[in-house]
């Protein structure tokens, strides 16, 4: 994979998901290997809205690569409570480190903040955007469980908001998958990310209720609904809720469907779930650390 940033996961072919999910493999399966890997390396967190998942595990790939990282903290204690833009503070920042990881509230942040860096930056999500990088570990996660051709997966819950959901959808495109998108008509994919997915060859299929096509599935990627990215509080809530499952919901699913989300929940999927074989979202999390292992060493290889 040669790219000098990672914003969106239509930059990605088919043959750079098989590299980073092969070389994520390589990590997973012998982690020690790679413990000095990027020794004396130094990557920079900057993340404008909360993360958990996405945070923790940059800085656990970087530290578990040999690297280091240094984080630009909570925005309330930063320059940007005195004014300072976006691009100054990348610039800023790129003194310090040999990559960017970069997490903002706007659409289209990443990839402005891309043309001021001459490191390697990476879109850890970007409003109702791209999560390129999430979409990485949910292929990952997928090709472990039911492989990543010839399948079938449901995307459910927030499609209008949801990043992580636009970039997956993208990037399905690359394999042999028919996809069903399950929402409220409110929360339907957006007409820009519809268009893509068009022009990449595959077939909307969409859908009300989650019942049409359950017994189809090998994948039902389940996602929040994204109250903080809706303009309207009303709104939010003629739909909070609408869209749950328990154990009694998967009656008709096959023995082998593959339960996903990329966290956190709130009420989408009951905790009985947990402790079924469907339950495949803390494994999800986990594989965050061996994928961004594997993409923050082909970056800074490349990048050298």
């Amino acid at each position: 994979m040669r790219q000098d940033h990672l914003i969106s996961a239509a930059q990605l072919s088919r043959e750079d998901i098989e590299a980073v999910l092969d070389r994520a493999a390589e990590i997973d399966a012998d982690p020690a290997a790679w413990q000095q890997r990027r020794a004396g390396e130094v990557l920079g967190l900057c993340f404008f809205e909360p993360s958990t998942r996405t945070r923790m595990s940059f800085d656990t790939a970087m530290k578990r690569l040999g690297g280091r990282t240094v984080d630009m903290g909570p925005v309330e204690s930063s320059s940007v409570k005195k004014g300072e833009t976006l691009a100054d503070t990348v610039r800023v920042v790129e003194g310090y480190a040999d990559a960017l990881v970069l997490r903002h509230p706007y659409e289209g942040a990443a990839s402005m903040a891309s043309e001021f860096v001459d490191v390697p930056l990476v879109n850890a999500g970007d409003g109702a955007g791209q999560h390129p990088t999430q979409t990485l570990l949910d292929l990952y996660t997928i090709r472990e469980n039911v492989g990543l051709d010839g399948i079938t997966v449901g995307i459910m819950g927030d499609l209008k908001y949801g990043r992580t959901v636009h970039s997956l959808a993208e990037a399905l495109t690359n394999f042999d998958v028919r996809q069903h998108f399950v929402s409220p008509e409110s929360l339907q994919l957006p007409r820009s990310v519809r268009y893509d997915l068009h022009e990449s060859g595959a077939q909307v299929r969409e859908h009300t209720e989650l019942d049409e096509v359950l017994p189809e599935l090998d994948v039902l990627y389940v996602t929040r609904i994204q109250r903080e990215r809706f303009p309207d509080e009303n709104e939010y809530r003629k739909v909070a809720g609408e869209y749950q499952i328990g154990l009694d919901d998967l009656s008709a699913a096959k023995d082998s469907l593959t339960v996903m989300h990329p966290l956190p929940r709130v009420d989408e999927i009951a905790p009985e779930i947990d402790d079924t074989a469907y339950a495949k979202y803390f494994e999800q999390a986990h594989n965050g650390v061996p994928v961004r292992m594997a993409l923050l060493d082909m970056l800074l290889e490349d990048s050298q």
